[in-house]
């Protein structure tokens, strides 16, 4: 399941997995989606190591951007991801 994180001015949108286990570590897949005219561009990440993987569509300029963006919200992510998303949280 992915809960929403966030909306940027542009219609990107966040989102997040629940804690995943993945190799015995915790890790939580996060998924940015931009709406395009021929649909979308894409991109996962996966935290805390920072793993991107399928770009579709992204400039080098916008993954410098991305990872700004997740290195400042990660902390709160992961809490989310631990709470079952924003609407779960009982600290948010």
């Amino acid at each position: 399941m992915l809960y929403p994180f966030m909306t940027l001015n542009d219609n990107t949108e966040i989102v997040h997995s629940e804690i995943l286990d993945i190799d015995g570590k915790e890790r939580v897949k996060v998924c940015i989606e931009r709406p395009i005219f021929e649909g979308f561009q894409s991109i996962e990440c996966y935290l805390p190591e920072y793993e991107w993987k399928n770009n579709r569509g992204f400039t080098d300029k916008d993954m410098e951007q991305f990872q700004e963006l997740l290195e400042s919200t990660a902390h709160i992510i992961i809490e989310l991801a631990r709470e079952g998303g924003l609407e779960n949280a009982s600290n948010f």
